[in-house]
């Protein structure tokens, strides 16, 4: 049966659920990757750039990374940023925001998104990544990940 609108909407509408894109696919493998909206004092939130070589390069994001086995995702988040970062989180300092559920070809992505505004160390691009400093009203000038752009709403309404 195909999908109807409530009346007065059509699907071709740009507006609400009706316009989300296509539906997760089932029987994927599922991977769990985590980020964090990282703010500063005046609430520009960091974007890294993926670096030639890895998947999806030249592409702005969230930064994070994966939730290995048995690891929490606050876990995963404290290890990446002192990895990719060079910065020091605590998770008090985490606050869950909102994820993401998106499919790729290959595998369907979890994406837990944080806010974060106080951290310790200078923030370092210890993999030669890009960082930019981004107002939530510019989010969508950085080309992103299919699975980050659902997020930007979200940032741009709760700032």
């Amino acid at each position: 049966m195909a999908p109807t609108a409530p009346e007065g909407a059509h699907l071709d509408d740009e507006d609400g659920c009706w316009s989300a894109g296509e539906e997760p696919r089932v029987g994927l493998p599922i991977l769990t990757v985590v980020a964090v909206a990282l703010l500063d004092a005046d609430n520009r939130i960091l974007l890294t750039q993926r670096p030639e070589g890895k998947p999806l390069a030249g592409l702005w994001e969230f930064p994070g990374g994966k939730v290995h086995e048995g690891e929490t995702p606050e876990a995963a988040l404290i290890r990446e940023l002192h990895e990719e970062l060079g910065v020091d989180i605590r998770t008090s300092c985490l606050a869950p925001l909102t994820f993401a559920s998106h499919s790729y070809e290959k595998f369907h992505l979890l994406m837990p998104l944080y806010v974060c505004r106080q951290w310790r160390g200078k923030l370092t691009a210890r993999e030669n990544q890009n960082m930019a400093w981004v107002r939530a009203d510019k989010l969508r000038d950085y080309p992103m990940p299919a699975a980050d752009i659902p997020l930007i709403p979200i940032l741009q309404d709760w700032l």
